[in-house]
């Protein structure tokens, strides 16, 4: 089988919200070229992530590479994913050169290439994320390991949105506690709260492909006893009350529902949410404030900012 190498060049702020309306359109699996990556402090454990090759990422911006089979409907998908991509510039998102390239690649090129850029990676005190088909052994007796197969997901859960919210968790998390992850995606949040103590997660996205992803990957993680996945939009209709409220979404997202996110939370509760680009952080911050909730504390990793804020005890 032929496949469609789809690549765009945009920005780091554009990952989440571009990779999302790829998934949608139907690609199995998103690479995102970060220049950052050649600079970072990886962990030495996994010595891997130094055959990154300079060659192969821009000078800016990011490129995020899909991958289609090529078809008679091709041509229309890549014009709809470019409608998509424009539209978000409505949420004053930054998109960069915004560029779109369209080249052939064979499927054994396809279903190697991008599995060489996920590596196991250490993303808080506790918490490995490692893809399926990576050995892994924990370094330590209370290390959580969290399997994730990329090609069926919403990403690795490295991007730094998630892994602050990963990390707030892991400050946050009470065993027996209630948990509800909006946005869900893969639905590594809800794994994570699971595996952390939480006693019920429920996980919910408005993408049926995410719901799909999401309950794949907590029977892969054998927590999907512990969590439930639903097709839903942000908190509509949710009547239930919950210990934690987590949410990685884009901040005008964030910014239109912390209303109902204050109300689902007992008081006493907890909300992190990430997806924060430093620009808008101060806006988001005083949505959160004028729902009468607390900043409890601020997390910041390059250019992303996460809150966990705390509700007030009545």
């Amino acid at each position: 089988m032929k496949w469609s190498e789809i690549s765009i060049h945009t920005t780091n702020e554009a990952i989440e919200a571009v990779s999302n309306i790829l998934h949608e359109a139907g690609a199995s699996g998103v690479v995102i070229e970060d220049p950052m990556d050649l600079v970072k402090a990886w962990d030495t454990t996994f010595g891997e992530v130094y055959q990154l090759n300079p060659d192969d990422y821009p000078e800016e911006g990011v490129i995020l590479k899909a991958y289609m089979p090529v078809n008679s409907f091709l041509g229309e998908t890549v014009e709809q994913i470019k409608e998509a991509i424009n539209g978000l510039l409505v949420y004053d998102i930054d998109l960069g050169h915004n560029t779109v390239q369209i080249s052939e690649v064979n499927e054994e090129e396809w279903a190697t290439a991008w599995k060489k850029y996920y590596k196991p990676v250490k993303i808080s005190e506790r918490i490995t994320i490692t893809p399926t088909w990576e050995e892994y052994t924990p370094v330590n007796t209370d290390e959580i390991i969290i399997e994730l197969d990329p090609g069926m997901a919403f990403g690795t859960g490295t991007h730094p949105t998630t892994v602050l919210c990963v990390q707030a968790l892991e400050k946050i998390i009470q065993p027996g506690q209630r948990v509800i992850d909006v946005g869900t995606g893969s639905g590594v949040l809800s794994i994570a709260a699971a595996s952390l103590g939480a006693d019920s997660v429920d996980a919910l996205d408005l993408d049926e492909v995410a719901v799909k992803s999401a309950r794949l990957n907590t029977k892969l993680n054998k927590v999907h006893s512990k969590i439930q996945v639903s097709q839903n939009n942000l908190l509509d209709n949710i009547q239930e009350q919950y210990d934690v409220v987590v949410a990685n979404l884009l901040s005008e997202i964030i910014i239109r529902f912390t209303d109902d996110v204050a109300k689902v939370l007992k008081p006493g509760g907890a909300f992190i949410t990430s997806g924060i680009i430093t620009a808008k952080k101060d806006e988001v911050k005083q949505s959160i404030i004028d729902q009468g909730l607390e900043i409890e504390e601020t997390l910041q990793m390059e250019d992303w900012v996460a809150f966990i804020a705390r509700k007030p005890y009545e």
